[in-house]
């Protein structure tokens, strides 16, 4: 086993080599064509090597080549998604709201009480009802809060324990318990502090009252529900792209405004696992149609391709511990590599994140044919954390060339690096095949080249990917990340050389930009562009888009926020015969 990790260490290694050689092309195309391609025959070699072991294999040793530590699992890469029974707005709320922070025991002697005074009168009618009838509540260390005096609040509330008490045992017509003389005494303890027991009991008549207002609106005792609504206004300025055989155009996109709507339950059985499950409903129509701007650059983040109006399961899976730094995830529905992954960017989440599709995250490491499968998450201490997971497009579907190992697929292996709370990093494999006409090696982003460059012919792709993250301080995060993707067609006797496909982004955040809450956000990068078309020099990408974009969350609540943005595409297609296209949004969020 060590010499099957040795050896993969060594061809991510080479594999690295190459990325750093995969942008040089766009920074002087034609001079150094020769050299690129020698590089490039180099390691074409450890491709054919790495084609011989199955996905899950190669996933699998990532995280068999280090031992386990008795170290506690890093913070930033969480495995997979926050348990919902961690959050402390499901706790229900009670009487010891009021003023305890500890646990509170049971104490039998007045002596205990030591921040109750022996000095203050009301001291021997406490006394005397503790050592009689056992009615006060203390805490362990003895004292009633920390090692300040006790209130007279504080004082009222074992008062009232007591009250509670006798008049128990009065109900109960316990005979010659409860006696003149205590009856005399709590009479005067009720005088004295008639101000702070009516205080006391307006807070916990309100408290409960809380208390049944939930209990009664609750819908399950293991389950939470978060909803999120998006209001999206958008519109698009320049030319139509040309491509797909259509020619460039005046700018036909109108203003257009439209909704996402989704419902999610977090269920937790054991406060440690999490059944999730989320319904979607949206009508965004894609800004790619040849008729509007006949580019894939210009989708928009929630842009999925299912807008259809239709109410239905879009997410549904189980997380669950193994052990106390692994956790396993398993989903039948909805499951993407995003998810059994970890992604860096701030700006991933497209409800308060990115307005763009490629702003989102590497298009190439976290999207692929997916649908459902299994993933797995493994921190070996405070600094290294690994992820692999194996998905399928269609599992469900038992006819020949689908189901769940028969069909289109991606295997996941992600080692996450992080050496201090500020800097983290990640490097990432991902195997993927497509069958015959549901070929999208980009996810929809960057050139019509790089999504389908073999016409639908079933396709295989080794991605690798780069992420790097670093927290400059609270008021700037500064990341990035790099992909590089060799993709081959799948026919009989073939032996044609891979392409060769990159992307990259560079990205500044801005946390509490001007008000505390709000995020600014700055982002610049390339596309999915094919560098290198293989034996067919006509699937390289002539030129080079460029992609920049802006966004300003502005969080007017906990509950909304508004979020302008812009960004622009140069080159469209990674053609210069386009014009510039600008795509400009103003996003509305909800939340509940």
């Amino acid at each position: 086993m060590n010499s099957i990790s040795n050896y993969l260490l060594t061809s991510l290694a080479k594999q690295s080599v190459r990325i750093l050689f995969a942008f040089y092309p766009l920074l002087s195309r034609g001079y150094h064509e020769q050299l690129i391609g020698v590089i490039q025959k180099l390691m074409k070699l450890f491709l054919n090597k790495a084609r011989k072991y199955s996905p899950v294999i190669l996933s699998t040793t990532l995280f068999i080549a280090n031992p386990a530590q008795a170290t506690p699992p890093i913070q930033i890469a969480q495995a997979f998604r926050p348990l919902p029974m961690d959050d402390p707005s499901l706790a229900v709320p009670s009487v010891s709201e009021l003023e305890a922070e500890e646990p509170i025991d049971q104490v039998t002697s007045v002596s205990q009480l030591s921040d109750v005074q022996p000095t203050d009168w009301a001291f021997q009618a406490l006394q005397s009802l503790v050592e009689r009838y056992g009615c006060i509540a203390g805490y362990p260390d003895g004292t009633y809060k920390g090692n300040r005096a006790m209130t007279r609040f504080e004082f009222a509330a074992g008062l009232n324990a007591c009250l509670d008490r006798i008049t128990e045992l009065i109900a109960a017509a316990t005979s010659n318990l409860v006696t003149r003389e205590d009856l005399a005494i709590l009479q005067r303890l009720q005088e004295e502090f008639a101000a702070e027991l009516a205080a006391l009991r307006g807070r916990v008549d309100s408290l409960e009252a809380r208390t049944a207002e939930l209990e009664s609106n609750q819908f399950s005792t293991t389950t939470k529900l978060n909803g999120e609504v998006l209001f999206w206004l958008n519109d698009t300025f320049g030319e139509r792209a040309e491509a797909r055989g259509e020619s460039s155009g005046n700018d036909k996109t109108e203003t257009s405004l439209s909704y996402r709507v989704r419902l999610e339950f977090e269920t937790s059985f054991t406060g440690e696992d999490l059944l999730f499950t989320r319904l979607q409903a949206n009508n965004l129509n894609e800004l790619s149609e040849p008729d509007l701007t006949n580019t894939l650059m210009t989708l928009a983040s929630i842009d999925e391709g299912d807008a259809n109006d239709n109410f239905g399961i879009d997410l549904m899976f189980y997380q669950f511990p193994i052990g106390e730094r692994a956790q396993a995830l398993i989903g039948p529905i909805g499951v993407d590599l995003d998810d059994v992954s970890v992604v860096l960017t701030p700006f991933a989440d497209e409800g308060d994140g990115t307005i763009s599709r490629f702003g989102r995250r590497n298009p190439t490491s976290f999207r692929g044919p997916a649908n459902a499968g299994v993933g797995f998450s493994y921190a070996f201490n405070d600094k290294f954390q690994v992820n692999v997971a194996y998905l399928a497009d269609d599992p469900a579907n038992p006819t020949e060339g689908a189901g769940a190992f028969n069909g289109a697929y991606s295997a996941l292996g992600q080692l996450v690096i992080e050496p201090n709370d500020s800097l983290a990093f990640t490097l990432g494999y991902v195997r993927k095949y497509w069958g015959d006409d549901g070929v999208d090696i980009t996810n929809g982003t960057g050139s019509f080249k790089a999504q389908d460059p073999f016409d639908g012919v079933a396709t295989t792709a080794d991605n690798v990917g780069l992420q790097a993250h670093w927290r400059v301080n609270e008021k700037l995060e500064v990341g990035g990340w790099f992909g590089s993707t060799w993709a081959r067609p799948e026919t009989e006797n073939s032996d044609d050389d891979d392409i060769t496909i990159i992307n990259g982004m560079l990205y500044f955040a801005f946390p509490d930009l001007l008000r505390e809450g709000n995020l600014g956000g700055l982002m610049v990068g390339v596309p999915p562009i094919v560098t290198d078309g293989g034996d067919d020099d006509a699937l390289k990408d002539d030129d080079t888009s460029i992609h920049i974009e802006a966004i300003y969350r502005i969080q007017v609540n906990d509950n909304i926020s508004l979020t302008p943005g812009l960004f622009v595409i140069t080159n469209p297609n990674h053609d210069d015969v386009n014009d510039t296209i600008w795509v400009s949004t103003f996003r509305t969020q909800f939340r509940f």
